[in-house]
């Protein structure tokens, strides 16, 4: 896999300069009640897509797919398969839908994380997982958001499965917040032999969701006292 665009260079999060880059708007889709709703995350993981230069033939996967946004994104990129694989029914409509009005091949699956280790290896694997911090006890089907108290419920085991998912020379795109530990996750990549670092990344205001847990961030220490920004991150692995 390569890429028109600056090599991924590995490293601590902390050892990189932060880019304050614009985020651009996220892909009008038809979306059921219900599912995740495209926006920052969704079109900051799409710009890392497009900075990848897909091989003919590829096979590819968008997990978590929601709307479908990224399967669509990677179709037009000229991947030869896509599977999008959610374990919302209502989603996997919404990707019927838009792959249906836009007249590409995109494959809806339900499915896990298990499901798509069955289906692999792939030749690129995007991911918009949940990576929200919350202070509910367990992570709710019903949220397509909320990860478990420090955010990783979702990013721990689809990190630690990276490589098995990737065919040599394949590309994982993963993106999260920073409030969900972007470090563990580089350091969780890194130690399956995995190129990694960070693609993209961008600075936002807090959404209706962050802004509704902020004292709880704040207790959690995941946030400063006051701080209502947010800083998205896409990773890159390269097996």
């Amino acid at each position: 896999m390569t890429t028109s665009a600056e090599p991924v260079r590995p490293g601590p999060l902390a050892a990189r300069p932060v880019v304050h880059r614009p985020v651009p708007e996220a892909p009008r889709l038809l979306r059921l009640p219900g599912v995740y709703r495209p926006q920052e995350d969704t079109a900051l993981l799409a710009a890392a897509i497009g900075d990848l230069t897909i091989p003919a033939g590829a096979r590819a996967l968008d997990l978590c797919t929601g709307t479908g946004a990224q399967a669509i994104t990677l179709a037009r990129r000229g991947a030869a398969t896509v599977l999008a694989l959610d374990l919302s029914r209502r989603a996997l409509a919404s990707v019927r839908l838009n792959a249906f009005t836009q007249r590409l091949r995109v494959r809806p699956r339900r499915g896990s994380l298990a499901t798509a280790l069955e289906e692999g290896p792939f030749d690129v694997v995007v991911a918009n997982p949940p990576y929200v911090p919350s202070p509910a006890p367990a992570v709710r089907s019903t949220r397509g958001w909320d990860a478990g108290a420090d955010g990783r419920a979702v990013l721990d085991p689809l990190c630690s499965l990276a490589g098995t998912l990737l065919r040599p020379g394949g590309t994982m795109l993963i993106v999260q917040s920073a409030l969900s530990d972007v470090d563990r996750s580089l350091e969780v990549l890194t130690v399956q032999g995995l190129r990694v670092g960070v693609a993209r990344r961008a600075r936002i205001p807090f959404g209706p969701v962050l802004s509704g847990r902020t004292a709880f961030l704040e207790t959690a220490g995941l946030i400063e006292p006051g701080q209502r920004i947010e800083e998205l991150v896409v990773l890159r692995a390269d097996r």
